[in-house]
C-alpha cells in the first residue's frame, strides 16, 4: 500500500477500554482515519459495504465473527485485522481468513497491519485458505476430483461412490454389515489402494446417505461447515465428522433436506476442502447440477448461495469429472451443459473427464458406443469420453443392497468401465498417488 494513500479504518471492538486504545493508536498516525466506531458486526458490514472503510479492526471476541462475515468484509475492499482475545483460541481467529492476526496492546504491529506494509506479525495466517500442509513425506496434498454433471443426468451420485471405490482400491472380498455403518475386515484394499474422502455437496438432492445406506441424521458435511466456519476445523475434527463406511473410503454425508442448504456456505467448504486434501489422498465431491451465481438472481447481492457448494467443488477442482446421459436428450443437455461449465461464474481451471452413463442399444440404437462417440465430438468437441455400459441387474442390485458393484456384482461391466475412469483420472494427476 503506498504510504501516500490515507487509509480509513472501520473499529468493531468489544471492550470499551481496548477500543478506545485501538482508536488512540491509529488517530496518532499520519494519513490514518478513524472513519467509524461500530457498536456490533451487522453496523460493520453495513459501513464496508457502504464503501466506508479500507480497512477493519475487529476484537476476537465479537459476537458473530466468523469466516463467512471476514469473507464479506473482504469482497468489500477492506483489509481486515482482528486483534487477539485472552478467551478465544489464537488458531480459531487465524482460521476464520482474515489478513492478519495482531496481540491485544501491540500498537507498532498494529499499525503496520492496517496500513498492510509488511511488516506485522504476519505469520502465513493471511486471508483466503492456506495452502494444504505438506506431508512429512515430500508427497503432495490429496487431489480433488468434482463430479459433476446437467440437470437430468442420471448417475451423478453413483459416477462419485464408484469412481470413489476404485480410487481406494476396494476389492471384491469385503465384511458384512455391522451395525449402522460397515466395517471393513482388518486386511483389505486391493492393489493401487489410497485414502479418499467422499463428500455429498449436492444441495438439491443429496444421496449419498440412501445409496450406501447410511444414518442421515447428522450431515457430516455440514458439520464440518459449521466447524470450519468458526476457525476450528483441522484434520482430527474432520476426520470425526467422516466415518470410514468402506475400506480407505471415508465419506461426508450430505444435508438431509433441500432446505437446509445455508448450512454450506461456499466461504466455509472452501477450507472444508483444502483440509480433504490433508486428510486423504483423494477427495471426490459429488456436486449438485445447477451452476448459475444466485446472486445474479436476486437483488440482495449478500445472501447466501444455495449453488455456492457446487461452485466451490468445481473451483477447488484437480479434474472435473461431467456426466451425462447416453439418450438423445441425456446427451443434448451434456453438450448444452459443457458449455454452461465453460461460462460457470467461478473459474473452473481443472482437467476434465466427460462420462456417458446407461450406454445401450435400445436408447441410441445400433453401434451405440460409436453412435454416442460421434455425436459428443461432432456437436460437444469432446474426442475421448469415457462410456459406461448400462448394467441394470448389478446396479439395481447394489441399490438394493446399499453397496459398492465390488461387494455384490465385482463382474459388472459398468463396475470395469468406473475402473477405467479411476485409471484416467489416475492418470492426470500422476504425482499425487
Amino acid at each position: 500500500m503506498s504510504e501516500e494513500r490515507t487509509v480509513t479504518v472501520l473499529v468493531a471492538v468489544q471492550s470499551p477500554e481496548d477500543e478506545a486504545a485501538v482508536v488512540t493508536v491509529l488517530a496518532a498516525q499520519p494519513r490514518t482515519t478513524v472513519s467509524r466506531r461500530c457498536a456490533e458486526l451487522a453496523e460493520l458490514l453495513a459501513a464496508a459495504e457502504a464503501g466506508a472503510g479500507t480497512a477493519a479492526v475487529v476484537s476476537g471476541d465479537l459476537p458473530g465473527l466468523d469466516r463467512d462475515a471476514v469473507a464479506r468484509l473482504r469482497g468489500a475492499g477492506l483489509r481486515v485485522v482482528v486483534v487477539e482475545d485472552p478467551a478465544t483460541p489464537a488458531a480459531r481467529l487465524a482460521g476464520l481468513g482474515c489478513d492478519v492476526v495482531v496481540a491485544g496492546g501491540d500498537a507498532e504491529n498494529l499499525v503496520a497491519a492496517v496500513r498492510g506494509d509488511g511488516s506485522a506479525n504476519d505469520d502465513g495466517r493471511a486471508a483466503g485458505v492456506a495452502p494444504a500442509a505438506v506431508p512429512d513425506d515430500g508427497t503432495r496434498p490429496g487431489t480433488l476430483v468434482a463430479v459433476w454433471g446437467p440437470a437430468g443426468s442420471p448417475g451423478r451420485t453413483t459416477t462419485a461412490i464408484e469412481l470413489a471405490a476404485a480410487l481406494a482400491g476396494v476389492g471384491a472380498t469385503m465384511s458384512r454389515r455391522s451395525g449402522l455403518l460397515r466395517r471393513p475386515r482388518p486386511a483389505l484394499p486391493t492393489h493401487g489402494a489410497s485414502t479418499v474422502v467422499l463428500a455429498d455437496a449436492d444441495t438439491y438432492a443429496s444421496s449419498v446417505t440412501s445409496r450406501l445406506g447410511l444414518l442421515d441424521d447428522a450431515p457430516g458435511l455440514a458439520a464440518a461447515a459449521r466447524a470450519a466456519g468458526q476457525g476450528l476445523l483441522d484434520v482430527r475434527t474432520l476426520a470425526g465428522h467422516a466415518p470410514v463406511v468402506l475400506p480407505g473410503v471415508r465419506v461426508l454425508t450430505g444435508i438431509t433436506r433441500a432446505s437446509r442448504w445455508p448450512e454450506l456456505p461456499a466461504s466455509s467448504l472452501d477450507v472444508v476442502f483444502q483440509r480433504c486434501r490433508e486428510l486423504a489422498a483423494w477427495t471426490v465431491v459429488d456436486c449438485g447440477p445447477v451452476l448459475e451465481a444466485d446472486e445474479l438472481l436476486m437483488y440482495d447481492t449478500r445472501a447466501p448461495q444455495r449453488n455456492g457448494a457446487t461452485l466451490s467443488a468445481l473451483q477447488a477442482a484437480d479434474v472435473v469429472v461431467v456426466v451425462g446421459s447416453a439418450d438423445p436428450v441425456g446427451l443434448q443437455r451434456l453438450v448444452r451443459g459443457l458449455e454452461d461449465l465453460r461460462d460457470a461464474a467461478v473459474p473452473v481451471p481443472a482437467a476434465r473427464v466427460v462420462v456417458v452413463n446407461r450406454v445401450r442399444v435400445s436408447a441410441v440404437g445400433r453401434r451405440a458406443e460409436a453412435q454416442v462417440r460421434d455425436a459428443l465430438a461432432r456437436y460437444g468437441g469432446v474426442g475421448d469420453a469415457h462410456l459406461v455400459p448400462d448394467d441394470p441387474a448389478g446396479l439395481d442390485a447394489a441399490l438394493l443392497a446399499g453397496r459398492v458393484l465390488a461387494e455384490c456384482a465385482p463382474g459388472s461391466p459398468a463396475r470395469a468401465a468406473f475402473e477405467g475412469l479411476a485409471t484416467r483420472v489416475r492418470e492426470l494427476v500422476p504425482a499425487t498417488v
